[in-house]
């Protein structure tokens, strides 16, 4: 998570004969306010946040000392704009520690005292919006790298790199003491953060009977929508980026303790051919569920001939998801299914304008709308299916952005109101399609096919700003796009198999003998097989 940019004024403009004299600006052509460079320096505004990643907090402190020293003493700024000496510019009052922040002078002077702050404002305030857009980068990479690893090495090994690496590089990030280094580990950041997030659900479901993967897929998403309402409390609390930023990282601590009791997929070592680790697994959960085990029936011998009916001959790869015919078909639609969702998320989370909401206000709404769709999904998907449910919460969040078109500017009520539904159809979405394509892949392939759809899906939501700029050309393309995006995924959901009450497919040939049960009854683990 990038740290918010900061709101920046320029301050009282002094007397400039570059501008004004010889043409008129562009602003000035059309009846609006001049733009001039930040040649006095500037004054950041600490209202909202005390410090960003574009100033440090002392950075406010020494800057309005300048501007009372420039308020009085016009002339001897301007000379030092030019290359004052030092000797001089200090006989004028205007120390050291404090010319050092207006940008002429730095130039002039080597860059001293550049470490103490970043100023991404003015000509480099697109450094500001970059950092976000290099975390996603990295989220993108991390999205591929450990979908096929864990594929590879195992889920619960991976998923241990996953939160040490966003502990360490998060802690980096906050003590960064330059913006490239800040950059680096931001985007590091983001390829660990991707990987619990496609690891964990994965991982559940594997564990799970189709009778407890519902509750189980939406109660840990719950647990997200718990953090998004935090997170604007501690953000309310805390204004100083390092201090937010290690609020947040922090929480991976516990989540590191906590995995010593969390087991590897028996799934995954059955696939693998470790047969002694998942029979010592399969025991283990059997008296912890005060399920009756019988030496003769659950031996290793017999768990050996579960594995090799399972067990894979090669090593999986993003080719598989491609190579058979009913294995492509979901591919593909999973591809669309989860750039639509993404992109129209995303789409509304950044269009609040006319909400009349602070950054704080909006985060807690639209953290608050997510708890009443979570039950929406529970629900819906136990009785309508996933796929019924992914193509109605896509139809939802389509039609909020359609309706939006249709209500004037002045009915922000009403505006507000649409756009809290579209962000509850979306987050729903969002849940829905976790769930749904965790049961869609085979075992085998499982976080190489997550790794894919987040890949795809991460590319949806960093183009999703983008979006936002074809306002340029018409005021109503932006949500004209989201919700035409979001309409195309909801009828490409429509086209993937049902797996409701369906039993999760362990290799690739499961799923191309398109075997889906009808009831609960049917639904049969492989790892219960040796117990018959």
């Amino acid at each position: 998570m990038a740290s918010p940019s900061p709101r920046h004024q320029a301050r009282q403009a002094l007397p400039n004969t570059t501008l004004g004299e010889e043409r008129q600006s562009r602003g000035e052509l059309e009846d609006e306010p001049a733009t001039v460079p930040c040649s006095q320096g500037w004054e950041y505004d600490h209202s909202e946040f005390s410090s960003t990643i574009a100033t440090e907090s002392q950075v406010g402190i020494y800057i309005i000392h300048l501007e009372v020293e420039c308020r009085w003493r016009q002339s001897p700024w301007e000379a030092a704009g030019r290359g004052l000496p030092w000797e001089e510019a200090e006989a004028a009052g205007l120390g050291r520690d404090k010319v050092s922040y207006s940008p002429s002078w730095r130039e002039s002077l080597g860059g001293l005292l550049s470490g103490m702050e970043w100023d991404l404002v003015c000509e480099q305030k697109g450094l500001n919006r970059a950092a976000s857009t290099f975390f996603f980068a990295g989220v993108l990479v991390g999205a591929v790298a450990f979908g096929y690893l864990s594929d590879r090495f195992g889920r619960r090994r991976l998923l241990l790199v996953a939160y040490v690496s966003t502990l360490v590089l998060g802690l980096a990030s906050a003590a960064s003491v330059s913006y490239v280094m800040f950059a680096i580990t931001r985007t590091l950041t983001g390829s660990a953060l991707a990987g619990f997030t496609i690891i964990v659900m994965p991982l559940e479901l594997e564990w799970l009977d189709v009778e407890h993967r519902t509750v189980a897929g939406v109660l840990s998403s719950t647990f997200w929508t718990g953090g998004v309402m935090l997170l604007a409390l501690v953000g309310y609390l805390i204004r100083d980026w390092r201090w937010l930023l290690l609020a947040v990282t922090l929480p991976c601590a516990p989540g590191i303790l906590s995995l010593w009791w969390v087991p590897e997929s028996a799934r995954w070592l059955l696939t693998q051919g470790h047969v002694k680790e998942a029979h010592r697994y399969l025991l283990h959960c059997a008296r912890l569920n005060g399920r009756p085990v019988c030496e003769d029936s659950f031996s290793q011998e017999a768990v050996s001939k579960v594995a090799a009916g399972e067990q894979v001959v090669r090593r999986p790869s993003y080719l598989d998801l491609f190579r058979t015919p009913r294995l492509r078909h979901i591919s593909l639609c999973c591809v669309v299914v989860w750039f639509g969702v993404n992109f129209s998320y995303y789409g509304l989370s950044l269009d609040v304008s006319g909400l009349g909401l602070n950054v704080y206000q909006t985060q807690l709404l639209f953290g608050a709308v997510e708890l009443p769709s979570k039950l929406l999904v529970y629900l819906s998907v136990r009785y309508a299916g996933r796929r019924l449910t992914q193509a109605g919460t896509l139809l939802g969040t389509a039609l909020a952005f359609g309706t939006r078109l249709l209500v004037s500017s002045d009915m922000k009520s009403w505006s507000t109101v649409l756009a809290v539904m579209g962000k509850a159809f979306s987050e729903a979405a969002f849940t829905t399609a976790y769930l749904f394509t965790s049961e869609l892949y085979p075992t085998v392939l499982r976080q190489t096919g997550m790794g894919l759809t987040a890949l795809v899906g991460r590319l949806g939501g960093s183009l999703a700003p983008l979006a936002a700029l074809l306002d340029g050309v018409w005021l109503s393309l932006p949500k004209l796009t989201y919700g035409g995006i979001a309409l195309l995924a909801a009828g490409t959901a429509l086209l993937l198999p049902e797996t409701r009450q369906a039993q999760l497919p362990e290799t690739i040939q499961d799923v191309e003998r398109k075997s889906v049960p009808t009831s609960l009854q049917e639904e049969e683990m492989p790892m219960k097989q040796v117990q018959n």
